[in-house]
């Protein structure tokens, strides 16, 4: 049992969906995860498995920011064995080009953040990547499903409100599509223990535009992001 987790050993699949919001992770174990079981409640941060055409998956709630997101990730890989994580998340659009509710694949993940300075003493900028494999595949289901997914690069940020919008204005100049908050811990993470990673979005807010959507719809009407999640870690 993990300190921040605590399910028993073989709750969680080697398979997991990682939604920010815990009660996301409760809407997708129920209605998309058949005989789906809770395996954790610490902190409220829901844990659920169940299966999925078949294949064993577990959705775990992450909580918002790299420190919470990189613990959540870092116990699934170390202490369950996870092989594959997919977030599932918000974001808010840098891009024009960009609607609400648009889907969104981080090919690679920007950040603020000084998490990854440290881990390489100042004197890299590593670039945190996603998977692949993972990123293939979740752009032939994306195709299949007749969904158009944007993919590219996004800025997962340590602060959510910022004092400095001009700063996402240069980063859509240089093609950032979207700003978050977690990305670039899980690809670190992932990287480090040599699992699979991936993130997909869905459009929350626009930045430039001041569009909006609710807190009940950010939590249970994002379906498109979750099915190309699903359907994208069952077959890679």
């Amino acid at each position: 049992m993990s300190t921040h987790i605590g399910a028993k050993p073989g709750e969680i699949a080697d398979r997991v969906l990682m939604p920010g919001d815990p009660l996301r992770a409760k809407w997708i174990a129920e209605n998309y995860l058949e005989d789906a079981k809770c395996y954790s409640t610490v902190r409220n941060m829901f844990g659920f498995t169940g299966t999925y055409q078949g294949t064993r998956v577990s959705v775990q709630g992450s909580g918002m920011g790299m420190p919470s997101a990189s613990i959540y990730a870092h116990e699934l890989i170390n202490e369950y064995g996870v092989k594959t994580l997919i977030r599932v998340g918000s974001c808010g659009a840098l891009a024009e080009s960009l609607n609400l509710r648009d889907v969104v694949a981080a090919i690679g993940s920007s950040t603020d953040s000084n998490m990854n300075r440290m881990r390489f003493d100042g004197l890299i900028d590593y670039a945190p990547v996603a998977d692949f494999g993972l990123l293939r595949k979740a752009v032939e289901v994306a195709e299949q499903r007749g969904v158009t997914m944007r993919v590219g690069p996004i800025l997962a940020a340590d602060a959510f409100y910022t004092d400095r919008p001009d700063l996402y204005d240069t980063l859509a100049d240089y093609g950032v599509l979207a700003v978050e908050m977690e990305s670039a811990a899980l690809y670190t993470i992932a990287a480090r223990y040599q699992a699979r990673a991936l993130t997909i979005l869905t459009v929350s807010d626009h930045i430039k535009r001041g569009e909006a959507t609710t807190a009940q719809e950010r939590e249970q009407t994002f379906s498109q992001m979750v099915e190309i999640a699903l359907d994208t870690v069952v077959a890679a």
